[in-house]
């Protein structure tokens, strides 16, 4: 603990002080900051069930069963894992149940895996054995696929397009005309045809 300053055969100066290490800090010594590469990731057990979105600079992995979107850098649906929502990241490994849509650059599907949705991708692995019930489609950008993918604001909805009003001549909308009932064999009930 103590150590002799070398010539003098007194304490040295730096009796008081701890002795220089060889060894590097601990604190670098396998530790990485959470957000980069290979980091330990947040992990959602297999007996936590979590209802809400996640949201994560860093990695994601899922062992659980997640009601609500989910948002990080990497994610990991382990084998047993339940997931409904729609999950956006960098990198996906699927190798549980996920129904919703996935929007990621790089999508891995393993044989295990039961993915009900459409999988927005910029590349894409599927093991054999996988199922699949969805559109895969190759997009440059995922994180900008979600604009266009969203249902256009001039379709109506839930109606047919006679339900929606029609513009009068003088440019004013009225109300659609209702339906005329019509009989067996297509006759007009009212009498006119």
């Amino acid at each position: 603990m103590f150590s002799k300053g070398k010539g003098t055969g007194g304490p040295s100066a730096t009796d008081g002080a701890p002795a220089p290490s060889t060894e590097a800090p601990r604190s670098t010594q396998g530790e990485r900051p959470r957000a980069s590469i290979g980091g330990v990731p947040s992990i959602i057990s297999a007996d936590l069930t979590i209802t809400g979105n996640l949201h994560s600079d860093g990695d994601i992995q899922i062992d659980g069963q997640v009601d609500g979107d989910v948002l990080s850098r990497s994610l990991t649906i382990g084998q047993g894992a339940k997931v409904k929502g729609t999950v956006r990241a960098d990198e996906v490994k699927i190798a549980g149940n996920l129904k919703g849509e996935v929007h990621a650059a790089r999508v891995s599907i393993t044989s295990t895996a039961r993915v009900t949705g459409d999988v927005l991708h910029k590349s894409l692995s599927i093991e054999s054995g996988a199922y699949i019930d969805g559109l895969c489609r190759r997009i440059e950008d995922p994180k900008a696929a979600s604009a266009s993918t969203a249902p256009s604001a001039s379709a109506p909805a839930g109606g047919t397009p006679s339900s929606a009003p029609k513009p009068a001549g003088n440019g004013e909308a009225k109300p659609a005309e209702p339906a005329k009932p019509v009989g067996s064999g297509g006759l007009n009930l009212e009498g006119k045809a």
